[in-house]
């Protein structure tokens, strides 16, 4: 029993470090991501385009 314990925190370990390491190295994606994302819907808003066509109704 007692090994089985130590086998199951061991494992919970291991997928917490798997999962910290997968969030740190896809932050700096996830970030710039946004960024652009954010500038192109900035961009979108402030261009003078005259064309609201509506898509909404199929």
């Amino acid at each position: 029993m007692f090994w089985k314990i130590v086998g199951a925190v061991a494992l919970v370990w291991i997928a917490f470090a798997l999962i910290g390491a997968l969030v740190k190295g896809l932050f700096g994606i996830l970030v710039v991501s946004a960024i652009v994302f954010g500038l192109y819907m900035l961009f979108k808003a402030m261009s003078g385009s005259t064309d609201r066509s509506d898509n909404s109704r199929l």
